[in-house]
């Protein structure tokens, strides 16, 4: 029997998500002056977003589910915004870090309704 349903369980990716990047960002952010460094970016949301807006119109089709989606932390190659070689944006690193925060909150609120309806459910509507 299953507890939760698929919506909490992708919810519980995209926090994962959510997390690596906001590590991601203050790693590109506490290297700002670093020589040579490049910044790094996580990669998820492209492939959820794809993997989510495939229709699935038989039965026979590859379904969306969450071991299907994974992260990965790549470097941005070949791109250099100072003389010392570091390709850290400040301002798109804080931009970056803003939407972040706004996605963050958007999923715990959402998260966090579920669990209120969940628990609606256990207390018997009251």
């Amino acid at each position: 029997m299953k507890l939760f349903s698929n919506t909490i369980t992708t919810l519980e990716h995209a926090i994962n998500y959510s997390n690596q990047k906001q590590k991601v960002i203050a790693q590109n952010i506490a290297n700002v002056d670093t020589p040579n460094y490049k910044a790094k970016t996580v990669t998820f949301k492209d492939s959820l977003s794809s993997a989510m807006n495939a229709n699935i119109t038989n039965s026979k089709h590859i379904s969306f589910s969450a071991s299907n989606a994974s992260t990965a932390v790549v470097s941005k190659n070949g791109v250099t915004y100072n003389n010392s070689g570091n390709s850290v944006d400040m301002d798109k690193e804080m931009t970056d870090l803003a939407t972040n925060q706004i996605y963050y909150n958007a999923l715990i609120d959402r998260i966090s309704g579920k669990f209120s309806s969940l628990e609606s459910v256990i207390r018997g509507g009251k």
